[in-house]
């Protein structure tokens, strides 16, 4: 009722202003046919639309000199003087690829492909980038469940999509792999204010296209970084909000000089006490880029990377701590010699993280264009933790007499790191012409990851001497695939697409790990992973499509930690219809997951708050997602997406009370059926833009056996955004004053948590074993702001 209450007052809202305004109108063509869809704003101002399906447009500007740009895949740029009403027919015939894009093309995918996706600008991102990370930004987008562990989106962040994890959504940046080569997930913590660096993103949901980097098993996300820009600019952004939370971005560019180099760069520091007790951050980051750009070449040299010192919260609370102290957080905390509790001030987790990119884009002629990249990334950092009795013998600490008493046990302080390296190139070549449009691309990537940990101080034992590693181990993966892809146009209405890759992976580790067990894996896989598909267009508005997708991954480390892990398998099936009119734009389409040996969480975690995974033999995922753009008038917009699924394991099998119990098909963990959002925008005058942001997300098993004590309950929470952009200001380009309310009714939700099992003798019990379990919450924030302004130069 609040949130109806709360809708309904907005749309009653009623501004006016008056201003010198022109319309510019016109019709977008390549030859003699119009094209709906075509991008089109001034880069001066930022304003934009696009076609409808006649080709025709119209945008509202005040009066001046603009360059505006027609973007359709290629791109075509002119000059207008808009001093009235005024009529600009564009012929997109001669128009020239976006350079910046072909980084992109060989693993991308659009309107005409069969794969179904979802794309974020960056205009977009800015309404809400405040210090947040890219996973939260992307809370609303169809299908998308996010979490922190702070509580308030600073610090770690996790994203589930369709109910996959993040070590099952493969990430590129510019067309390179960014997941971890052991762990396969993505940090965002590691790469703090990195949305501020972004010019767009696509989230492919299902297997996806084709891509470099660990293959994608919910999700693709394909991340381009800023483009350059023709003219030279800076900014300045400062944010401040709740739980002491402030970021500050400083962002450069000199615009081309002598018409052919650009250099550009951020630089930014995010801190944050977080919601949850101790959970702060500190973070900061960097962008660096140099550009060489001529008639058919684009050449990047980037340097991008981070530093963060977060205090640990990934513990989680107990069901009597969430319903009395939920902010409570249980890492660090010891008792000292007189009894008391006290919290060590330095659990924490600390990591850098440097990467290197040099990008090469070529165009040979109208049809012919290649890329190609090298990358290195050095990545260094440990975690801090204290140890109430801790077994010495497992820190490679012999026991000790005191008073004639073996001592066994000492608190201590210790370190666990990880140094690694991770290199390698991606290439891709695409052909296209009126028929066909064709790539092959692939890449050759390596990983070493060295693990090792050490003790600090201990209260009662002796130490080994200073930085003496107690364990060490070391991962080494050596990722190759090669793939082409094919969309073919069968004829005017209906277009053919074929994707076949082929994918190897070596990984072997040696060593012993933190318990004193040694760890050795050697494993070999070959995966052949095809997809196809086809796009039918019924008329200028409605289209559909139809692909099929195979696809294998590999069990990451700490599966082969925590047992004899197989690969999986899928075959996702999507079907899809998309709708396109100047006022409503629709997607829906219906999906089938079928997956062989998936990897699924128990609902336990490791000692570094990590999911333990299990192969669960069958299961599926069954759903429909729709998302639309609905505008209601000039001045109000809606953009709602549901996701309703059936995601089970089929006859699934756990030990119970000591013995394996067949629980029938059950609910896959952490998958709710389902999963909505929305935003209302109202745009009451020129520059102002109010946003109301809602996300459902239903009920949900923390567990794959349905037990009640493994349930999360649903939630419902509302977002408030509003942005005023001042242009043309005294000094400035332009002023941007940007306020977000997250969570503006003060839900007590929970996003996420764990599920564990424990044994115990009973002699009552069948089997003389009874299995008791428990659960442990991550709090998310109550009612808590942002608010910032951005000085354009």
């Amino acid at each position: 009722m609040k949130s109806l209450l709360f809708f309904t007052g907005l749309c009653l809202v009623s501004l006016q202003a008056f201003s010198q305004t022109h319309v510019l109108s016109g019709t977008v063509t390549q030859g003699e046919n119009p094209v709906e869809g075509v991008s089109i704003y001034a880069v001066e101002t930022g304003d934009g639309t696009t076609t409808n399906s006649d080709g025709n447009y119209t945008l509202k500007l005040e009066e001046g000199q603009y360059r505006l740009v027609f973007s359709y895949g290629n791109q075509k740029s002119l000059r207008v003087d808009l001093f009235q009403d005024k009529t600009l027919d564009v012929d997109l015939s001669d128009a020239e690829e976006v350079l910046d894009e072909v980084f992109l093309s060989s693993v991308r995918v659009n309107a005409q492909s069969p794969i179904t996706y979802s794309n974020l600008s960056n205009e977009e991102i800015e309404n809400r980038n405040l210090g947040q990370d890219i996973p939260v930004l992307m809370n609303y987008l169809p299908n998308v469940v996010t979490t922190s562990d702070a509580g308030a989106g600073v610090g770690y962040t996790g994203i589930r999509v369709r109910g996959s994890g993040a070590s099952s959504t493969n990430v590129t940046i510019n067309g390179i792999p960014y997941n971890d080569g052991e762990s396969l997930g993505s940090f965002w913590v590691n790469l703090g204010d990195f949305a501020s660096s972004v010019e767009n993103l696509q989230l492919q949901r299902g297997v996806g296209s084709s891509t470099n980097g660990a293959g994608a098993f919910g999700a693709s996300l394909n991340i381009l970084t800023d483009g350059y820009s023709e003219e030279a600019n800076a900014e300045i952004a400062n944010s401040f909000g709740s739980y002491n939370t402030h970021k500050h971005t400083v962002k450069f560019s000199t615009g081309l000089i002598d018409d052919h180099w650009e250099f550009a760069g951020r630089a930014s520091q995010i801190k944050s006490d977080g919601y949850i007790d101790r959970a702060s951050s500190e973070l900061k980051s960097y962008f660096l880029q140099g550009t060489f750009v001529d008639e058919n070449t684009l050449i990047k040299a980037l340097t991008f990377g981070g530093s963060e010192v977060t205090y640990q919260a990934w513990n989680g609370i107990d069901a009597d701590r969430l319903a009395n102290d939920r902010t409570y957080n249980p890492a660090g905390e010891y008792t000292d010699e007189d009894g008391n509790t006290k919290f060590y001030d330095n659990q924490t987790d600390n990591y850098k993280q440097d990467h290197y990119q040099l990008l090469w884009n070529q165009e040979y002629d109208k049809n012919w264009s290649s890329n190609l990249a090298f990358h290195y990334t050095y990545g260094r950092g440990y975690y801090e933790e204290y140890e109430e009795d801790a077994v010495l013998t497992e820190f490679g600490l012999e026991n000790f007499n005191s008073n004639g008493e073996e001592i066994s046990t000492s608190d201590l302080v210790g370190t666990k790191w990880l140094d690694n390296h991770f290199y390698g190139a991606t290439f891709g070549l695409n052909y296209q012409d009126a028929n066909w449009d064709v790539n092959l691309g692939g890449g050759w990537n390596h990983y070493k990851g060295d693990h090792f940990g050490e003790v600090l101080y201990t209260r009662f034992a002796r130490n080994n001497n200073p930085y003496e590693p107690y364990y060490e181990n070391t991962g080494t993966k050596i990722d190759f695939n090669l793939f082409g892809k094919a969309t073919y146009a069968i004829s005017d209405k209906l277009a053919g697409y074929l994707d076949l890759q082929i994918r190897t992976i070596d990984y072997e580790t040696e060593g012993i790990l933190s318990e004193g067990d040694e760890f050795l894996v050697d494993k070999n896989f070959t995966f052949f992973n095809p997809k196809a598909g086809l796009t039918y267009e019924i008329n200028k508005s409605n289209q559909v499509y139809f692909s099929y997708a195979r696809a294998n991954r590999e069990p990451k480390r700490s599966d082969y930690e925590n047992g004899e892990p197989e690969h999986e398998e899928l075959n996702d099936f999507e079907l899809g219809w998309r709708y396109n009119s100047p006022s409503v734009q629709l997607n829906t389409n219906l999906y089938f997951m079928d997956y062989q040996n998936q990897l699924v969480l128990t609902g336990g975690i490791d000692d570094v708050g990590a999911f333990i995974r299990e192969n669960s033999g069958n299961s599926y995922r069954l759903g429909l997602e729709i998302d639309a753009v609905i505008r209601l008038s000039e001045k109000v917009f809606l953009s709602p997406n549901i996701a309703l699924s059936r995601n089970k394991n089929v006859d699934f099998v756990s030990t119970w009370d000591g013995e394996l119990v067949d629980f029938g098909d059950t609910d896959i963990s952490f998958s709710p059926s389902i999963v909505g959002g929305n935003k209302i925008s109202y745009l009451p005058i020129e520059g102002l833009e109010l946003g109301l942001l809602s996300k459902y997300v239903g009920e949900q098993y923390m567990s794959n056996i349905e037990v009640e004590s493994s349930k999360l309950d649903a939630y419902f929470v509302n977002d408030f955004n509003v942005q005023y952009t001042w242009k043309n200001a005294p000094l400035f380009k332009e002023i941007v004053f940007t306020g977000l309310v997250n969570n503006i009714f003060g839900e007590k939700y929970v996003s996420n948590g764990f599920y564990y099992t424990f044994n115990v003798e009973n002699p009552d019990a069948p089997n003389g074993v009874e299995t008791l379990d428990g659960a442990g919450y991550y709090p998310q924030a109550t009612t808590n702001f942002l608010t910032g302004i951005t000085l354009k130069f």
